[in-house]
């Protein structure tokens, strides 16, 4: 159980037979009337924000999730291959259960893949991870009213923006939990 005191940005509660986490919460103390909890909560499964309001010292279920690392292996159109790192069994998931960060996968990358009654609802990325640039604009002299920045991809498909002296062929450090450019590998 999980109650109004225990919030705190990225709890995870079951309202209403689906997992969310809270994406932002603020107590309120009114002078007059009982205080209550304003929050924000994204489902994992429909990947929408609500906002809801819930008095203070409401309690919810925690939703019965599992956390495994897993090994991501290949990928088949529209299948994405992991393996279990603790028993080595092999796993095929659909994209479309995996989340938005699934064109940052790198064959071999040790994952968090989050299972809700067993059915994969996100993947969780090591925080930095770096990847080779195969395709980049060249950039023009003088060419900063865009802020410095070009769009490039990456070798997983993902197009990302760099700074304006990145050539493809380059290794770049990217932080997945913003997609940005953290800085180049040498």
């Amino acid at each position: 159980m999980i109650t109004t005191a225990d919030f705190r940005n990225g709890a995870r509660l079951e309202l209403d037979g689906e997992p969310y986490f809270i994406v932002e919460f603020q107590h309120v103390k009114p002078g007059k009337g009982g205080a209550f909890v304003r929050t924000k909560l994204k489902g994992y499964r429909t990947k929408s924000v609500i906002d809801r309001t819930f008095r203070s010292g409401e309690k919810f279920d925690e939703p019965n999730l599992d956390e495994r690392d897993m090994q991501f292996l290949y990928s088949g159109g529209e299948d994405y291959t992991f393996m279990d790192t603790d028993n080595y069994e092999q796993f095929t998931y659909p994209k479309s259960q995996l989340g938005d960060n699934t064109d940052l996968l790198k064959e071999n990358t040790v994952v968090k893949i989050l299972l809700y009654h067993d059915q994969p609802i996100a993947v969780e990325l090591p925080i930095f991870m770096e990847l080779k640039v195969v395709e980049a604009d060249p950039s023009i002299r003088g060419d900063t009213a865009s802020g410095g920045t070009k769009p490039v991809t990456v070798e997983t498909g993902a197009v990302i923006k760099v700074p304006l002296y990145l050539e493809a062929g380059e290794t770049i450090k990217i932080d997945t939990r913003t997609r940005s450019y953290v800085e180049r590998v040498r």
